[in-house]
């Protein structure tokens, strides 16, 4: 008893002092300060799952009643829900619903752009969800002529809804800072975001010093949409966010997003723990800390798990209701514009696609990117205009198509991303000019640089190509021709090739310069061969209408004979073949300026090695000689 009253005492005189340590609060946490934490990330507007959310977030809190509801952004983008963003804010309005405490910013709440993003945040105005987003360097971007103007209006309506860079909130007497981040992948697959932004661990480091100097809390989280492994070749130590637990220790948790990636087990790093459930609301969730007995004030974890979000959980009926009239927004708003609707029935499928969560994940042939690239061409044809090639990478293909019926809604879930010049939903496609040399390097990008960055895998419509992974990186596409439908011929270097896409894929075209670090170039031109300096101008037209990489897709497939989809999409069709050889002959075969250079190189190398030795020997035989 004399020992407790005398802690007290000191506590005290520390607390009225105002030196009280933060050790010293941890030190005498209790069970009852077990943290609880539930999360989802990267749900790209698929809502109609958070019926389901709701029930399993209910059954956590009737045994975890303070839990924090937190997510990882990318809350838009993937679904019909998108289409009233701007407009009715719907995906911040559902998790406001559901009862989510705060989010952060993903890349793909910037598809909107500047404007479209101040847009949702004023028809947010009122919810009680916090946006928290810590590293937008807004003094260099209001400081930019280009940039100031959009930017301003989003920065006003950041301030109007209360967006802030870090927030303090209090479950069942734990106090928790929060803070969001965006990585500097996610930065770069924000093109149009018309913002600067600081780097993602320099923040961090900033921020968590901050909110010490500052703030009386009991931990702290990260929202960071940076992400950890996304391909097989990546490794855990060398990811986003892995670094920034590793560079600023401080952080308790980081909920990791961006990379889609499903942790089956908490990655710890110091005392950081690192979680992410996977993408589209496929999986919840639910991580358990308790604080250490050894006066860290840090956490140990007590439970993690990942809930699958499946037909097994039953729906929350007053969730379901809510989302009917954004349902009904979207096609009074939207789908009538194409006449369409969301759940309008345009085909049967008995074809068995690759799996959602499989699809891309090796190189080769992918039966969907077929699909898409063909649906490409179609929808040109029923405006009276072609292109040599149409290509569509990973990156902008989400999920696959199930069994069964196909709706529109269907259709736009796999083409969802972006916003036009029309300011409406949904990319457009934009047609542009390439050599035949660069086309070659289009195929070589595939080839070589898909393998670390995943979006960048291709699937084409008029270009078909080999590749062989025992040759030297950036010269392992072979065999590279244009195939019209009926004449496969060889590609002229010179000669200018027509390729469609959709915008955000121009775009991207810059990254491929620096991903082969400037080896491989790609510059997009026009009919008459001059550089591209803005892809907007090139978008494809039906009427006065954007031709939609969505409505491409769901128009060809409305159009199926029978409304079946082709068996032909069951079967492989030759656009990209393996050749695994080491024989000299594939190895050499066809070699680019790279392989040139490495050759000339190497030849050097030997020649200098052949130098020194010689030299050497001279050397030992004079000696010899006296």
């Amino acid at each position: 008893m004399k020992k407790i009253i005398k802690s007290l005492i000191i506590i005290t005189i520390l607390v009225i002092a105002g030196i009280a340590p933060a050790a010293l609060t941890y030190a005498n946490k209790t069970d009852a300060d077990t943290v609880s934490v539930v999360f989802t990330h990267d749900m790209h507007s698929h809502l109609d799952e958070m019926a389901k959310l709701k029930t399993l977030m209910d059954e956590i809190k009737g045994k975890h009643p303070d839990s924090f509801v937190l997510d990882g952004g990318d809350f838009a983008m993937g679904t019909p829900y998108q289409v009233t963003f701007s407009q009715q804010a719907s995906e911040l309005k559902m998790m406001d619903y559901l009862g989510y405490d705060a989010t952060t910013l993903g890349n793909h709440e910037f598809d909107y752009r500047a404007l479209g993003l101040a847009g949702m945040f004023d028809a947010a105005l009122g919810l009680d969800i916090k946006v928290v987003a810590s590293n937008i360097d807004w003094e260099a971007t209001l400081a930019d002529e280009e940039l100031k103007e959009d930017a301003q209006v989003l920065k006003d309506a950041y301030d109007a809804y209360g967006v802030k860079e870090y927030v303090i909130i209090e479950k069942g007497g734990i106090k928790a800072a929060l803070f969001g981040l965006m990585g500097e992948n996610a930065v770069d697959y924000a093109p149009e975001s018309g913002l600067l932004f600081k780097g993602a661990a320099e923040s961090a480091a900033e921020t968590v010093e901050k909110i010490k100097a500052e703030e009386d809390v009991d931990m702290i989280i990260c929202l960071s949409h940076c992400g950890t492994t996304e391909n097989e070749n990546d490794v855990m130590e060398e990811t986003e966010d892995y670094l920034i637990a590793q560079e600023v220790p401080g952080i308790d948790l980081i909920i990791s997003s961006h990379s889609h990636t499903l942790l089956h087990e908490a990655v710890q790093v110091g005392d950081t723990y690192l979680v992410s459930c996977g993408a589209y609301n496929a999986y919840m969730g639910h991580i358990v800390l308790e604080p250490k007995n050894d006066g860290s004030g840090r956490y140990s974890l007590s439970s993690y798990e990942v809930i699958p979000v499946d037909n097994t959980v039953a729906d929350d009926a007053a969730v379901k209701e809510e989302l009917k009239k954004y349902r009904a927004l979207a096609d009074e708003e939207y789908f009538s514009q194409y006449g369409f609707s969301w759940e309008q029935v345009i085909a049967e499928n008995s074809v068995d696609f690759t799996p959602r969560r499989e699809v891309g994940t090796t190189q080769g042939e992918e039966p969907l990117g077929n699909l898409i690239t063909d649906s490409y061409k179609y929808a040109l044809g029923q405006i009276g205009d072609d292109a040599d090639v149409t290509v569509v990478p990973l990156g902008v293909i989400r999920g696959t198509l199930d069994k069964g019926e196909i709706t529109v809604a269907d259709a736009f879930n796999r083409s969802s991303l972006g916003y036009g010049k029309d300011g409406q939903s949904g990319y457009p496609l934009v047609k542009a000019y390439l050599t035949g040399k660069e086309l070659k390097a289009v195929a070589e990008v595939d080839a070589s640089i898909s393998g670390f960055m995943g979006v960048a895998r291709l699937y084409c419509n008029g270009l078909e190509y080999s590749w062989n992974d025992n040759r030297l990186i950036l010269n392992r596409a072979v065999d590279v021709k244009i195939n019209d439908g009926e004449n496969v011929t060889s590609i002229e270097d010179d000669k200018l090739y027509s390729v469609v896409a959709d915008l955000y894929s121009c775009q991207m075209l810059g990254s491929v310069k620096d991903q082969s670090f400037g080896l491989l170039k790609i510059d997009p031109k026009d009919e008459n061969g001059q550089p591209i300096t803005n892809f907007e101008d090139h978008i494809i037209y039906d009427g006065d209408k954007e031709l939609k990489a969505w409505y491409a897709l769901a128009s060809y497939i409305d159009s199926f004979e029978g409304d079946q989809v082709p068996e032909d999409y069951a079967e492989l069709q030759g656009r990209k073949t393996e050749i695994d050889s080491k024989s000299p002959a594939e190895l050499l075969k066809q070699p680019n300026n790279i392989a040139f250079i490495v050759l000339a190189v190497l030849l050097v190398v030997i020649i200098v090695i052949i130098a020194v030795v010689l030299l050497i020997k001279r050397i030992v035989r004079r000696r010899k000689n006296g």
